[in-house]
């Protein structure tokens, strides 16, 4: 099986969600990452952010969202794990109904055939009724939805740890193993 992660970012508020799940793969994990952004995702993060994209290393590959020969288009590839971060609705609806008009949107539908893991973060609120229906397709199609919703079990005093309060559970999912704050351990 393949030892990257793809991970798509998508136009929807919350690069910084992407940006420490990136970090974190990188510094806690022996995965390369597959990487594609949207067009509109490349503005979002300039401008949240106000850093530059990630460019390509040794363990950073960056695929065209219009790049249908990409790995991330065949199941061939064998990868285990895609992760949606942000997901907008756009591209959560698109996935749920099998349309796939770009490589973020085949990725998807080639993790779902394969059986393997897809997990989308939608930042959006509030949901409206065809949010849900898509969410619920994803689900049963045997997606994972983790909406960013941090949590403050942990009482978070940065921005940061409360952003890892999502992407931690994210981590969890697709075996990375990181020092993480544990309900039981309060």
């Amino acid at each position: 099986m393949n030892n990257s992660i793809i991970v798509a970012i998508t136009g929807a508020s919350g690069s910084i969600y992407a940006q420490k799940f990136i970090n974190d793969v990188l510094a806690y994990s022996n995965y390369s990452i597959n990487l594609i952004f949207s067009e509109t995702a490349k503005k979002v993060w300039k401008y949240e952010l106000a850093s530059q994209l990630p460019t390509p290393s040794e363990r950073i590959t960056i695929f065209s969202n219009d790049d249908f020969f990409a790995s991330p288009a065949s199941g061939s590839s064998g990868f285990l794990y895609m992760v949606v971060i942000p997901c907008s609705m756009g591209t959560l609806g698109r996935i749920a109904q099998g349309v796939s008009i770009d490589l973020i949107g085949r990725a998807a539908d080639v993790i779902l055939k394969e059986r393997q893991k897809l997990i989308l973060v939608p930042r959006e609120l509030p949901y409206n009724l065809i949010h849900l229906k898509n969410m619920t397709q994803i689900t049963e199609a045997g997606g994972i939805i983790i909406p960013a919703s941090p949590s403050f079990y942990s009482h978070p005093t940065t921005i940061e740890q409360l952003i890892e309060t999502v992407t931690d559970r994210i981590l969890q999912l697709v075996n990375i193993q990181k020092p993480i704050f544990r309900w039981s351990e309060k």
